[in-house]
């Protein structure tokens, strides 16, 4: 076990940490189980993907194109947040708490190569852009039924949720800003 211990906290070709550093270095795997769960989170979206593409395939003949089409809208849904939860995933844990290694393998993510801190978040935010737009578009499909008692939405509802939506591109755009800034510093300082 001390072996153990010794190898997560003695950087490549350097002495190990003192205690102190040490303990706060391999704090990083404390986030482990936290990616864990996410994992087991993903599974529960594909059951999720299954169960809805099955209720599609069963009802085809049964509904009509708006209903199909909402249907699909939530399957492309599911689809993006499960991209979102990869993202975080494997971009979290290669940030914060270790290198997955990957370098040659031909499944290895082409943005692997260069994910930080920043860029994953500007990913994030385009994936919540995204997941939103769905959203936004399966409001505006079933906006027609807007006033009656079948409705879920209320007008208000409606200007709401394209007001979010908003504030969500805004975000992105600020955080790509911000990032776009920094770089531009850290390249200034070097």
């Amino acid at each position: 076990m001390v072996q153990n211990f010794e190898r997560l906290t003695t950087p490549p070709g350097g002495a190990g940490l003192k205690p102190l550093p040490a303990i706060i270095f391999s704090s990083r795997w404390l986030q482990l189980p936290l990616y864990i769960g996410l994992i087991v989170a993903q599974a529960v979206y594909a059951v999720l993907f299954l169960k809805e593409l099955w209720h599609l395939v069963s009802h085809a003949t049964v509904f009509g194109e708006q209903q199909i089409m909402l249907i699909v809208l939530g399957l492309i849904d599911v689809v993006m947040i499960s991209n979102l939860l990869m993202m975080v995933i494997v971009g979290g844990y290669e940030t914060f708490v270790s290198r997955l290694r990957l370098e040659g393998h031909p499944d290895q993510p082409e943005w692997l190569d260069h994910v930080n801190a920043g860029a994953l978040k500007i990913k994030l935010a385009m994936a919540i852009i995204g997941i939103s737009s769905i959203h936004l578009l399966r409001t505006f499909i079933e906006v027609g039924n807007l006033g009656t008692p079948d409705s879920p939405y209320t007008l208000a509802g409606v200007i709401m949720q394209a007001t979010i939506h908003g504030l969500f591109v805004l975000s992105a755009v600020g955080v790509a800003f911000i990032d776009r800034l920094s770089q531009s510093a850290d390249h200034t300082h070097s």
